[in-house]
């Protein structure tokens, strides 16, 4: 995020973005307190950054029902953050990229409140392909940040592998 900064490229923060980033690399927040109006804030950015980073954070999933056991709630959240997901597509542009994932895992249906051990979800979207490819399992979470840089011709960082080329199918 930084690295965007320096090089006039605006990031916008949803969530407590800016409270896990410290403040640092953000040209704006938004510190919501949901996930609705995480996504809210998210889809009202798109219509105003031209170029940029839109970085949410969904809260409920983690410290509402995740780390509440609360298996009922996290359903309906997801179920909730679902039917969102054709009001952010309604937003993208051509050349856009939705990286959907998670910092940790955190299964409501396990016995313990800390951070699970699964594997988390990573689901990339742009409108420009619509074939949709398996990017299997990642080596490390390091490859979303290369990703990141790579769609924006920044220079690389020094651990992960970009999944950009495989998510634009050559349509660049």
């Amino acid at each position: 995020m930084d690295k965007m900064i320096a090089k006039g490229i605006n990031v916008y923060g949803v969530g407590k973005i800016e409270d896990i980033f410290a403040h640092r690399g953000l040209a704006l927040s938004n510190h919501t307190g949901n996930n609705r109006d995480g996504v809210k804030a998210t889809i009202d950015y798109m219509d105003n950054l031209e170029k940029g980073l839109i970085f949410t954070n969904l809260v409920d999933f983690d410290s509402l029902y995740g780390h509440r056991n609360n298996v009922r709630g996290y359903a309906d959240a997801l179920k909730d953050f679902d039917d969102s997901l054709s009001d952010i597509e309604n937003n993208m542009r051509r050349n856009d990229l939705l990286i959907i994932t998670a910092d940790h895992g955190c299964d409501p249906t396990t016995e313990s409140t800390d951070h699970s051990r699964e594997y988390v979800p990573l689901l990339v979207y742009t409108p420009s392909n619509v074939n949709g490819e398996s990017l299997g399992v990642r080596d490390t979470f390091s490859d979303v940040a290369q990703t990141i840089a790579e769609n924006f011709g920044l220079e690389g960082f020094a651990h992960g592998v970009s999944f950009l080329e495989m998510v634009r199918g050559g349509d660049l």
